[in-house]
C-alpha cells in the first residue's frame, strides 16, 4: 500500500499528525516532491488556481483522499475524472465558517451604513452625515443554508433582524426553523431586504442570480456573494445597478479577479472584496485540526468526515 501523504503546510508545522504515511510538502509549486503515483492522500494546495491543484491528479493512480481546505470543490472538479474508481473527495466544512460568517456581516453592515461613502470622505476630509439603513428589523435571506450559511445566521442574531429566511437544495427543518427549498425562492425573494448567497457552485447554481432572480428582489434590497462568482450572472447585476434599484456586496465575481478595466469596479452601489473570506487568522489552526483529524481516522481506518462524493460511484 502506498503511504505518502502529500501536505500544502509544512508538515513539521502541524502538531499531531499520525506516525506511519511519508509527508511531503506541496504548495502547488513547479517540482512534485515525490512521484504523484505513491501519494495515497493528497491536500489540496488552499487557494491556488484550479489548473495547479488538479495537475498531478492525472498521475495519482493510487490515491484513496483528496481533501481540500476550502468549501466548495469545484477548483478540483476538472481532475476528478482522472483519478481511479472509490476515492474519496472531502471537503473542509468546519474550517471557514467562522471567518465567511464574520465577512458576511462586515459587508452587509459596511453595505447599510456606508462604511465606503464614509471613508472616501474621510480621504476628503468631509465630514459626511445623514440617515443610513440598518440591520436591525430587515428580513434576511440566506440562500445555501449549509454549515456556513448556519454559521452566518449565528452572527445575525445579535442584530435584532426581523426574520431569516432559509434556503437549500433540499426541505427539511432545524431548530430555528424551517429550510425551503429552491423552488420557494420566486416567492421569498421579494421580501427580503437583504438577499445572502453561500451555496457551492453546481450546474444547479451555476447563474442562479441571474436576471429573474434579481427582478424578483425588492426595490433598494442588498445582494451579498460569498459563495462563487458564477453564482450571479454579472452582466444582469450590472443591469440592475445601473437602475439604482438594488445595492451589492460582492466577496466573489465572475471573472475573478476582475480586470481594472471591468465595469462593476465603478458600479453604483456595489461593494467589493476580492475573495477574502477565507484567508484570515482563523484559517490556519482550524485546517491544522481537520487534517491531524482526517489523517489518524484515515490511518486508523475509521470513517472520514465530510466526504462528498466517491469516485465511480453512482449517482443514480
Amino acid at each position: 500500500m502506498t503511504a505518502d501523504v502529500w501536505l500544502p503546510i509544512p508538515p513539521d508545522e502541524i502538531d499531531g499528525l499520525p506516525e506511519g504515511p511519508d509527508y511531503r510538502f506541496w504548495n502547488a509549486g513547479e517540482d512534485f516532491p515525490a512521484d504523484p503515483a505513491d501519494c495515497a492522500f493528497y491536500v489540496v494546495p488552499y487557494m491556488k488556481p484550479s489548473p495547479l491543484c488538479v495537475r498531478p491528479m492525472g498521475r495519482m493512480s493510487n490515491v484513496q483522499v483528496v481533501q481540500t481546505l476550502s468549501a466548495g470543490i469545484d477548483h478540483v472538479e476538472p481532475g476528478l475524472g482522472h483519478l481511479p474508481a472509490g476515492v474519496r473527495l472531502c471537503n473542509a466544512r468546519g474550517v471557514h465558517e467562522a471567518s465567511t460568517g464574520e465577512l458576511t456581516l462586515a459587508l452587509i453592515l459596511a453595505s447599510l451604513r456606508g462604511i465606503p461613502d464614509f471613508v472616501r470622505a474621510q480621504d476628503r476630509g468631509e465630514w459626511l452625515g445623514g440617515f443610513r439603513p440598518a440591520l436591525a428589523d430587515k428580513n434576511v435571506l440566506i440562500v445555501g443554508y449549509g454549515s456556513i450559511g448556519e454559521a452566518i445566521e449565528d452572527r445575525l442574531v445579535p442584530f435584532e433582524v426581523a426574520r431569516v429566511a432559509r434556503v437549500a437544495r433540499s426541505e427539511r427543518t432545524t431548530a430555528r426553523g424551517p429550510v425551503h427549498p429552491l423552488t420557494k425562492l420566486p416567492a421569498l425573494l421579494p421580501e427580503a431586504d437583504v438577499v445572502i448567497l453561500s451555496t457551492p457552485l453546481n450546474e444547479t447554481t451555476r447563474g442562479l442570480a441571474g436576471a429573474d432572480f434579481l427582478s424578483r428582489m425588492k426595490d433598494g434590497a442588498l445582494l451579498v456573494n460569498v459563495a462563487r462568482g458564477p453564482v450571479v450572472d454579472t452582466k444582469a447585476l450590472l443591469a440592475e445597478l445601473e437602475t439604482g434599484r438594488i445595492t451589492a456586496a460582492l466577496d466573489v465575481t465572475d471573472p475573478e479577479p476582475l480586470a481594472r478595466e471591468h465595469p462593476l469596479w465603478r458600479a453604483p452601489g456595489v461593494l467589493i472584496s476580492p475573495h477574502v473570506g477565507g484567508p484570515t487568522s482563523a484559517f490556519l489552526p482550524r485546517a491544522k485540526r481537520l487534517l491531524v483529524d482526517q489523517l489518524n481516522r484515515y490511518v486508523n481506518r475509521e470513517p472520514l468526515r465530510n466526504v462528498i462524493l466517491t469516485t465511480g460511484a453512482s449517482t443514480g
